[in-house]
């Protein structure tokens, strides 16, 4: 199964909340997944009571807001992120957050503990809202833009690294490949209704997202700095390509008409 992240997830499925589209414990078991229950510090800017995804949900609503979209920030690609720069900050650390669309402008950064052991992990999640400056969404990536990125980062990363990575591939990795080429997007990560092109773009690049994290763990096969160097920065500008097209996918899904 292929991972979505959490603001990605909360993102879609507060949006179908916020337009009556989603009842309230579907959306907190879509967010949560195997986490612990979540909490929400919402400093001075929601009441006391938004201490949970059910409390945030509700003070959203009430505060006027139609609809969420996510950033999955990285450093040297900060794009779509609004402001102040300690919010900014949190959020690149982070490598996500939520912002909300119309209605004042908030967002929320999780912060994520692991515990547990390698064979039974578990996850204490702490989202921190702050208000945050007013976006206008410049530099997001449109559906139809992220579609052919995608099509045409893969080709050619796959020409780039093909003669760097097919012989250092091991038995462990060749079947963890296999694996990833097949894998889905989870049943119920994304609510009832979310357009079929968004799932399809969404599902492409989070399987490519997992591929590159394998190809991460080690330099393939390059037999000199040089082609680790080229290696990694054809990884690099993959995932850029890859983050922006998860963006493009959920944040479609927010905008498109209710029913």
């Amino acid at each position: 199964m292929l991972d979505i992240p959490r603001s990605a997830r909360l993102a879609a499925w507060g949006t179908a909340w916020l337009q009556g589209r989603a009842s309230t414990g579907g959306v907190v078991r879509a967010v949560t997944g195997e986490d612990e229950p979540h909490v929400v510090e919402p400093a001075d800017l929601l009441p006391p009571a938004a201490a949970d995804l059910e409390g945030l949900l509700v003070a959203l609503r009430e505060a006027g807001v139609p609809a969420l979209r996510v950033v999955l920030p990285v450093p040297g690609d900060p794009v779509g992120l609004p402001g102040p720069p300690p919010f900014n900050a949190a959020a690149i650390e982070a490598g996500e957050c939520v912002l909300t669309m119309g209605g004042p402008a908030w967002g929320a950064v999780p912060e994520v503990t692991e515990f547990g052991s390698e064979w039974e992990p578990g996850y204490l999640v702490s989202w921190h809202a702050r208000p945050v400056n007013e976006s206008r969404y410049l530099g997001d990536v449109g559906l139809a833009e992220a579609e052919r990125a995608l099509r045409e980062g893969l080709l050619d990363a796959t020409a780039r690294l093909t003669r760097l990575d097919v012989a250092a591939l091991g038995p462990d990795a060749a079947e963890q490949l296999r694996r990833l080429r097949r894998a889905e997007i989870p049943p119920g990560v994304l609510p009832a209704g979310t357009p079929a092109r968004s799932l399809q773009v969404l599902s492409t690049a989070g399987r490519l997202r997992a591929v590159l994290s394998l190809a991460a763990q080690d330099d393939g096969a390059a037999v000199n700095v040089f082609e680790a160097q080229e290696r990694a920065r054809t990884l690099r500008e993959l995932d850029v390509v890859c983050r922006h097209a998860v963006v493009a996918a959920v944040n479609a899904a927010t905008t498109a008409p209710s029913h």
